[in-house]
């Protein structure tokens, strides 16, 4: 069969026999269906210059051989693996584990597939490795789950020559970031508290060294002081609903505590045990406010007021704009500007957020009389 067939459908009668003994490769396709490999490449790549009739007839050579197209060569016709890269930390909290499912969602639908590397330590060559692999396995781009300071930094000063965007931390140099709106939702549940009579808000924060937990305590902090209200020292927590109920305790015991709001719902479910405990009633004695809106929220006892983050959108929303890199003119370079979905920042926070939702349940109340 002379390599350069015209792409047109095979002739009519050509036997559709199985190429046993061996895994069928292009050129088995090519062969069968009469037309050129490139034929078959453009096929593969839904190329539009290709005639309905001609993909038809090469659809239909694969599946009578059982072909299935290799990545690599995939890879050789456009240039690209059609995989993506995510770096992630702590992937195992909810807010991670649920932006790691959408962004796998979104790029299956996209037709990618998703290489995640999910670190745990706070060290620089944890992030440099994680890189240097997915660049070896020859990513489009990456998207860096990035929820410390210490993964910002890292990110900073590792070069990728491929797309990338970043997840709750701006790098400061232009590279696009997706964020949720944790100054805004922290800012919701301490003016709801206060409008609920309450002289001032206790806190339990994330640990410290989170862009979330940091701006959600400070969002907090510059609440109160707008409002004239006495500012306590926060309780520095560490995510978990064990850590929630240690301090839960410590504020259960003074009675001058009648609203806490947690930095998340796994800590506010602690408070909520701590107070049960300790004989205060949420929410007549003590109202509290959790942030996420993790799935069980809706059925504590009594059910939680909270921050909805929509995660899904946020993984969504990053899986976008990476592809909007890739399918760019030229796929802008880690670290130049590029377009950013829509949404301000509200407080200290850089580039586009996700907004958030204050969802108000039976876990607030009026303060006390």
């Amino acid at each position: 069969m002379n390599p350069s067939a015209p792409d047109g459908p095979a002739p009519k009668g050509r036997s559709r026999r199985n190429f046993a003994g061996a895994r069928p490769v292009m050129d088995d396709v090519a062969r069968l269906a009469g037309v050129s490999k490139q034929t078959v490449s453009r096929v593969l790549n839904d190329n539009p210059a290709v005639r309905p009739e001609t993909r038809e007839t090469v659809l239909d050579a694969m599946r009578s051989l059982g072909y299935r197209p290799s990545r690599s060569a995939r890879s050789l016709a456009s240039g690209r693996t059609r995989m993506l890269g995510v770096i992630s930390f702590d992937a195992a909290r909810y807010g991670p584990a649920s932006i790691l499912t959408a962004i796998n969602t979104a790029a299956q639908k996209a037709g990618y597939l998703v290489s995640s590397i999910a670190l745990d330590t706070a060290e620089r060559d944890t992030v440099v490795r994680a890189v240097n692999r997915l660049s070896a396995e020859g990513a489009d781009g990456v998207i860096a789950i990035a929820p410390q300071h210490w993964v910002r930094k890292a990110l900073a000063e590792v070069r990728l020559d491929t797309p990338l965007v970043v997840l709750e931390n701006d790098l400061g140099d232009g590279t696009p970031l997706v964020t949720a709106d944790s100054w805004t939702g922290a800012r919701k549940a301490t003016e709801h508290l206060l409008r609920l009579g309450h002289p001032t808000v206790w806190h339990i924060a994330g640990p410290t060294g989170w862009t979330s937990a940091d701006l959600r305590a400070e969002s907090w902090r510059a609440t109160l002081r707008a409002a004239g209200a006495e500012v306590p020292e926060p309780l520095i927590g560490d995510w978990s609903a064990d850590s929630g109920y240690e301090l839960g305790r410590r504020l259960a015991k003074r009675p001058d505590v009648t609203a806490v709001f947690a930095s998340n719902d796994q800590m506010a479910l602690g408070v909520l045990r701590a107070c049960h405990e300790a004989g205060r009633h949420v929410p007549g004695d003590v109202s509290v406010v959790g942030y996420d809106d993790i799935p069980e929220a809706a059925h504590l006892l009594p059910p939680l007021t909270t921050v909805r983050t929509e995660f899904a959108e946020i993984g969504t929303r990053s899986l976008q704009l990476l592809l909007t890199q890739i399918d760019g003119p030229a796929g802008p370079p880690s670290g130049s500007p590029s377009g950013s979905p829509s949404g301000a920042a509200s407080g200290p926070q850089s580039g586009p957020v996700v907004p958030v939702e204050l969802i108000i349940r039976r876990s607030t109340g009026p303060a006390p009389v």
